[in-house]
């Protein structure tokens, strides 16, 4: 249940006539009241013989109390309370008891005999309206102060008095919402999203891997966007406007919006943070492993790669690190998911798209982030968008589903994260996260799999026989069940690839099991698959099925695995770590 306090007016009767109306939409059906301060307030939506002008005198009575000069500009308060869209549909009398709840617990008719006069209408089957009169019977103000907190608080109280959908409580960080205007402008104009969240959504990618105003700027003009520019006398930045071309006020005039008011980060002195490394961090080595220089980015393929490693090892540091460091390794994620998503092949970009839309709430919260740290997944932001978009096939294809694979354990890592802070509304959008990046990755990893283990089917029965002897030594309990696996082939295939490129099978595969349980793994050979691949640096994908890993990847010598190589993610249902 979400309750929303609007913006204070100064007309009573105006307000009136859109309760009573019939919406911008014809939404509004049999509109009436359903509670008032007295209980019996005239109710111009049954009542034939009463006007709205009646009900708006009964309401504003209080104001002749006071002399003219008295008298609030904005007298008018305004609430909305909606319930969530699987509630079921409350009675008039509900409704009306929600009504007195709400404006007894922000303050507006705490229940004293002498509060505000209000009435709660009722124009739809998810929600009333509470309008009031901001002047009380003994003609002193009403204290409401932080009414929209207090409001959210006994909304939590009414959600599980009544059974309703419960709605994590928030922190204040979450970015505003797009207003009902500017949803029914959208619906109007035929946009899927309001302009606000357009505009945001556009921001953050254009901030995604920025590393100066001159590239940030750049950015949002090759979106599109009008940009307004807030310049001191001195000549200094201080902030900025952007704008949709075709978004218009009344006046045919573009209608702009500051950084801020998008989201709290998007501000530009929030922007400029992510480009400041602290001396302890410069020097830390908890931010990942060394990263090559910019131009040793060679394609798409590269950098998703290299991205995935990283992110590896930004989950380390979520799981082990301080605070201050997981919230910027989260913060920096959210611009890998909005880089990941600008440069994707069109079959993975809608499901990508909104894994970044939602993760944009996970990535902020009252912990304070250590910029600085973040700076390995920054850099692999800018990588992927420098390195172009992926073709969606062969090699890249492939290494975008090793990279979706580790965003979605890096997003159940983020929920696992804020939930042990009591953070609801960013632990709720990281698992919203990693459903979006679930349905990703089964549209990226379906072709470069099936072209594995067409691989793997065509090795010579010795080689098959040789990896099934293998598998039953190192995972004799799960053996059989991975030899029943449609994935079983590609398995074979990747660690015979491991062998030709001198790596010891045996090994490899005891590593990759040890690194996370496998009872609960929906296919246990593709979560091998990716384990054995990224951490020996095998090529995603190789080029034909005749290709060798000498000749397609990068040869090694004999070595073992990184003992941090990432588990994947996607296929375990448990996912606790």
């Amino acid at each position: 249940m979400i309750p929303r306090i609007h913006k204070q007016g100064s007309k009573t009767l105006g307000l009136l006539h859109y309760l009573y109306g019939k919406g911008t939409h014809e939404e509004h059906i049999d509109p009436h009241l359903v509670a008032s301060f007295d209980g019996m307030a005239p109710d111009p939506g049954r009542d034939p013989s009463v006007t709205k002008r009646d009900l708006q005198h009964l309401l504003d009575q209080p104001l002749s109390l006071l002399d003219v000069d008295q008298r609030p500009d904005k007298h008018v308060w305004h609430c909305s309370v909606r319930a969530a869209p699987d509630d079921p549909i409350l009675s008039d009398e509900q409704w009306g008891d929600i009504a007195r709840r709400m404006v007894a617990a922000t303050g507006i008719d705490p229940g004293d005999g002498a509060g505000c006069r209000w009435a709660a209408v009722r124009h739809a089957d998810d929600h009333i309206h509470i309008i009031a009169t901001l002047v009380r019977e003994d003609g002193r103000r009403p204290d409401h102060h932080r009414s929209g907190k207090r409001a959210q608080t006994e909304c939590r109280l009414i959600e599980k008095e009544l059974g309703l959908h419960q709605v994590a409580p928030g922190d204040g960080t979450a970015a505003k919402r797009a207003t009902s205007a500017e949803r029914h402008k959208a619906e109007r104009q035929g946009r899927q999203r309001p302009a606000r969240e357009e505009l945001r959504e556009t921001v953050r990618r254009a901030v995604a891997g920025a590393d100066s105003e001159e590239e940030l700027f750049d950015r949002l003009a090759a979106a599109g966007l009008l940009i307004r520019k807030r310049v001191a006398p001195s000549g200094d930045l201080l902030g900025y406007k952007v704008a949709l071309p075709d978004d218009r006020n009344g006046e045919k005039e573009p209608v702009f919006y500051a950084g801020s008011t998008l989201a709290p980060d998007l501000s530009l002195p929030r922007i400029r943070e992510r480009w400041t490394l602290p001396a302890e961090a410069a020097s830390a080595d908890d931010s990942g492993p060394e990263q090559p220089a910019l131009q040793d980015v060679t394609g798409p393929a590269f950098a998703r790669r290299r991205a995935t490693a990283t992110t590896w090892q930004a989950l380390l540091i979520i799981d082990h690190g301080d605070d201050g460091a997981a919230a910027a390794q989260i913060a920096a994620a959210g611009e890998v998911l909005d880089a990941l998503a600008k440069t994707s092949a069109a079959h993975t970009r809608a499901e990508l798209r909104e894994a970044a839309f939602a993760f944009e709430r996970a990535s902020r919260s009252h912990v304070k982030a250590h910029r600085g740290h973040d700076r390995a997944l920054r850099q692999a932001a800018r990588d992927l968008v420098h390195s172009g978009p992926a073709l969606g096939r062969g090699e890249d294809g492939a290494t975008t589903a090793m990279l979706i694979d580790m965003a979605f354990f890096l997003a159940m890592a983020a929920a696992n994260w804020h939930a042990k802070k009591h953070h609801g509304q960013q632990a709720a959008a990281a698992r919203q996260t990693a459903e979006h990046l679930r349905a990703a990755y089964h549209a990226a990893a379906g072709e470069p799999m099936a072209v594995l283990r067409q691989r793997g089917q065509r090795l010579a029965p010795r080689v098959h026989q040789r990896q099934a002897g293998l598998l039953h030594q190192v995972l004799p309990e799960l053996a059989e069940r991975i030899r029943a696996e449609a994935g079983w082939p590609a398995l074979a295939a990747t660690l015979d690839d491991a062998r030709r490129a001198g790596h010891d099978p045996a090994v490899l595969l005891t590593e990759a099991a040890r690194r996370r349980e496998l009872d609960t793994a929906t296919s246990v050979s593709d979560v091998l698959v990716w384990r054995v691949r990224r951490s020996t640096h095998l090529p995603a994908l190789p080029e034909s099925p005749h290709d060798t890993p000498a000749r397609g990847g990068r040869r090694q010598g004999p070595s073992t695995p990184t003992r941090q190589s990432p588990p994947s993610a996607v296929n375990d249902s448990n996912r606790r770590r």
